[in-house]
């Protein structure tokens, strides 16, 4: 931390008075994770805090270079401040008074450095608050091998829905949890199962180095942060393969899509091979998008759940990833064995519940014809 400045140094000149970067935090505990998700910090614009999926400006003028570089050495550590001027980008946390996490991103722009800002509870959220549209989550909980991919764009919820899953697992069954993420974003609890959680960069190198220290180190779960190259999925579906519960996440917005991403990772002559690896190690795809509540009042969850059933298996060896939406769109009983949604029959419950309006829903729909037709034949989710 440079020693010119601290957290409760009131340096930006808002119009209701002179703000620290504590100030700035605060905000984020008053209106609560779920509503306030995200702060930016950059040279030429005002500070901006993402509000229920919007963005919201301060008022107050623009920020300058050397204010944004001021903020960012109270919330990083020496090391960290180093490493973002050898790299010129640097992925952090800070902990803010034991009720918040926040992961961060600092970075260079052309017109200086720049902070993006994610809060994060300090704990995961109860795994029946996360808006499952079915009972999916309790099959999940009760497996013991497989690969559950939580999926959708940046800001989707996908760390939150993962940590939920482990930390009921890890409640309920005593198990050993190691995870590799970048930065650690939840801090799980050693209660019944016995949790190590590896930072890269900190505690490993790579995900890659990681999954391979993880096979050596008795896990029965394991968490890969994100399948990010060719090398990490392979290690992640040889770890699934084996016999171990691994959840890891991917940046697609369907399952198809998913499974195409994956495939695509490695050259042609690979890929019969890995669609045959796939087949047998996966267990649950879910593709996530954040949704603004109809009431003004935070976000609600969408879901496209895939469920790795025989018939499925058979279309992935085939690499028949074309034919998965009827899979998706037939397969829909709330009962072990399917519990399968398209994004657009879940987007359509949510809107014969009244959570979510019916423009919202189309503009986060993959497929807006899709979406209609499942508004015409839509049921609540407690089949009313």
């Amino acid at each position: 931390m440079d020693p010119d400045f601290s957290i409760d140094m009131k340096i930006y000149p808002a119009k209701d008075g002179p703000f620290s970067m504590q100030d700035m935090l605060e905000h984020f505990a008053q209106l609560g994770t779920m509503r306030v998700s995200d702060l930016h910090l950059k040279a030429g614009c005002p500070p901006t805090y993402r509000v229920d999926g919007a963005l919201r400006r301060m008022d107050g003028p623009p920020l300058d270079a050397a204010t944004v570089e001021a903020f960012a050495s109270v919330l990083l550590p020496e090391a960290k401040l180093a490493m973002l001027k050898k790299s010129l980008s640097v992925d952090g946390s800070f902990n803010y008074c034991d009720i918040i996490q926040f992961r961060l991103n600092c970075f260079y722009d052309s017109e200086g450095m720049a902070v993006a800002i994610r809060a994060l509870d300090r704990t995961p959220p109860p795994v029946e608050h996360i808006g499952f549209p079915n009972a999916v989550w309790q099959d999940i909980v009760q497996k013991r091998q497989g690969l559950v991919l939580v999926t959708g764009i940046t800001g989707s919820g996908k760390s939150t829905t993962i940590a939920s899953l482990i930390q009921r697992i890890g409640e309920t069954h005593p198990c050993r949890v190691i995870t590799l993420e970048d930065p650690i974003e939840y801090r799980l609890d050693s209660r019944i199962a016995i949790v190590s959680q590896r930072e890269i960069g900190r505690d490993v190198q790579n995900f890659a180095q990681g999954l391979r220290d993880c096979l050596r180190e008795d896990p029965d779960l394991i968490f890969v942060g994100e399948m990010r190259d060719r090398e990490s999925a392979a290690w992640t579906l040889r770890a699934a393969e084996t016999g171990h519960l691994v959840f890891s996440t991917l940046h697609t917005r369907d399952a198809r899509g998913t499974i195409t991403r994956i495939l695509d990772m490695f050259p042609p002559i690979q890929q019969h091979e890995i669609a045959n690896q796939l087949s047998m190690g996966l267990s649950h795809i879910i593709c996530q998008k954040l949704v603004a509540r109809a009431d003004g009042k935070g976000r609600v969850v969408a879901m496209e759940i895939l469920n790795n059933t025989l018939a499925v298996a058979n279309l992935i060896r085939g690499v028949k990833v074309e034919q998965i939406m009827t899979a998706l769109q037939t397969r829909t009983k709330n009962m072990p064995g399917e519990r399968m949604t398209t994004l657009e029959r879940s987007l359509a419950v949510l809107v014969k519940e009244g959570k979510v309006t019916g423009p919202e829903a189309e503009r986060w729909a993959n497929d807006p014809l899709a979406l209609v037709d499942a508004l015409r034949h839509a049921t609540r989710a407690d089949g009313v």
